[in-house]
């Protein structure tokens, strides 16, 4: 038994390569992808060959967003079934060091992340036909969604997550800086919630059209219109949230601007080493909160999907066949043109 893949074997070295695959072992099944969505990271792999200290140092699979059916149910397998379409949470802490035993398993020491090059060897991912994966990371997906819908599983999981953070939304104005997949996410999650106001920014305006669908109740194009964000800089503030999903300088720095004393800044966005205005933060006693990744939430993002808590279609700009995978990873580094990007499958 075979199966096509999409591996990376260095920067901008991307193939469609067909690899041996067995059968499930005991407690996994076999899943036939059917649509797999390109991340941040996996576009970071793609055109620098990793991001930060992580670089790509093997030929890896890529993908950690991704549902499909069970073809297959390997030994001792049971509550699922031949024919469940499912989505698969890339998420496996160890559940036996410290930070699991004290229910923090998205910081396990030993985490396994599926389509990640943090460890070595790389751990692959799912950007494949068929994939074995382990049966208790596999949700099912309620009938009428799509298997595309189901792929977002996993960006509204990190979304869940940041949001847990910020306390209570209902009644309250919020600040979205970035409208990407995440930021979208971030911004349906608040509408869900209950915020009175929510301003997106963006440099696209493809991008803030979808933020637009997604329950934005203002956009700025801030490459255009950035003056506009001085509204809300008066009186030491306007709103008591920001979900900051770009990790750019210039966004932070407005975030913080723009929030009142006693706001909440949730830092979202992944980068390096950046400047921040302390000043700013100590003086206002802005709460700043790091989010990272997710695990308990994958379920909870599956159950808002299955029950239209939140409609993710908006994001969803281009779908490409596996075959193709290289002018989907081209598209999905164009914020022109695109929001999320997704692979269909065979």
């Amino acid at each position: 038994m075979e199966t096509r893949v999409c591996r990376l074997h260095g920067q901008k070295d991307l193939h469609v390569e067909t690899l041996p695959l067995a059968a499930p072992e005991a407690g996994y099944v076999l899943v036939a992808i059917g649509a797999g969505g390109i991340c941040g990271s996996d576009l970071h792999y793609y055109q620098d060959g990793g991001f930060g200290p992580i670089r790509v140092r093997e030929p890896i699979i890529l993908g950690h967003e991704a549902a499909g059916t069970i073809v297959e149910l390997g030994p001792d397998v049971t509550g699922l079934a031949v024919g469940d379409r499912v989505a698969i949470s890339p998420s496996h802490p160890c559940g036996d060091c410290k930070y699991c035993d004290q229910g923090l398993p998205n910081h396990c020491l030993n985490m396994r992340f599926l389509g990640s090059a943090m460890r070595m060897p790389h751990e692959n991912g799912l950007f494949r036909d068929r994939v074995a994966v382990k049966a208790g990371q596999c949700f099912k997906v309620a009938e009428g969604v799509s298997i595309g819908e189901a792929a977002c599983s996993e960006p509204l999981s990190v979304c869940l997550h940041a949001r847990s953070l910020a306390g209570d939304l209902a009644g309250r104005k919020v600040l979205v800086t970035g409208a990407g997949p995440i930021g979208a996410l971030c911004t349906a999650l608040a509408a869900e919630a209950g915020a009175s106001e929510i301003v997106v920014t963006d440099l696209q305006d493809v991008p803030l059209e979808v933020a637009r669908r997604m329950g934005a109740t203002r956009t700025i194009n801030v490459a255009r219109d950035g003056d506009q964000l001085g509204d809300y800089t008066a009186d030491k503030g306007y709103f008591d949230v920001c979900f900051e999903c770009t990790a750019a300088a210039p966004a932070i720095r407005s975030a913080i601007e723009t929030l009142h004393p006693l706001g909440t800044l949730v830092q979202v966005g992944v980068a390096g080493d950046t400047t921040v205005p302390l000043n700013l933060i100590v003086s206002k006693e802005i709460a700043l909160k790091g989010t990272h990744r997710f695990h308990p939430e994958f379920a909870e993002a599956v159950e808002m999907i299955n029950r239209g808590a939140v409609d993710v279609r908006p994001i969803i700009t281009q779908t490409y066949p596996l075959e193709d995978a290289l002018a989907a990873f081209e598209i999905a580094g164009d914020r022109t043109a695109s929001v999320k990007v997704q692979l269909a499958f065979a």
